[in-house]
């Protein structure tokens, strides 16, 4: 039988340091991290709080680079965003002010470019099944139904 490796508090807390500063984490992440560790409840309070208390777990600084990030490499919208921070157990006011980060010009030259990328792909099929892929497309990544209807019959008028 494979025994888990046990850690005093001074080690699971370095561990955990590190842990939150190679990348922003969610104290969801956190708190699994040190479930798998076997740590004890106490001792699970007493690392986080610490890791709060010197700035390690920062949840609006979680929300902020996740939606940012999301935003900018994998070109979700807003609704996906609120989705995946949700799931993480993230606050409604940090989902609020994340959410802030995405500039409303940008937000929506994104899902233009966003469009007509995926359009080019659709070439060749019938416009109506164009318009639901393309749709279908846009409504997965997490865009606005309304900003969705409204690109896509701009894109492909009938």
């Amino acid at each position: 039988m494979l025994k888990r490796p046990t850690y005093t508090l001074s080690e699971a807390s370095r561990k955990l340091e590190y842990y939150c500063a190679y990348q922003d984490r969610c104290h969801q992440e956190v708190l699994m991290k040190l479930r798998q560790m076997n740590m004890i409840p106490a001792a699970i309070d007493h690392i986080i709080g610490n890791l709060i208390q010197q700035d390690y777990l920062n949840e609006e600084r979680f929300a902020r680079n996740y939606a940012r990030g999301k935003f900018n490499h994998k070109h979700w919208g807003r609704i996906r965003i609120t989705q995946e921070l949700k799931k993480r157990n993230i606050s409604p006011i940090n989902i609020k002010i994340a959410l802030r980060e995405l500039d409303d010009s940008t937000y929506l030259s994104s899902l233009e470019t966003l469009a007509k990328k995926k359009l080019d792909q659709l070439k060749g099929k019938e416009k109506e099944v164009q318009k639901r892929k393309l749709t279908d497309y846009l409504l997965y990544r997490g865009w606005e139904s309304s900003l969705v209807y409204e690109q896509v019959f701009t894109l492909i008028p009938n």
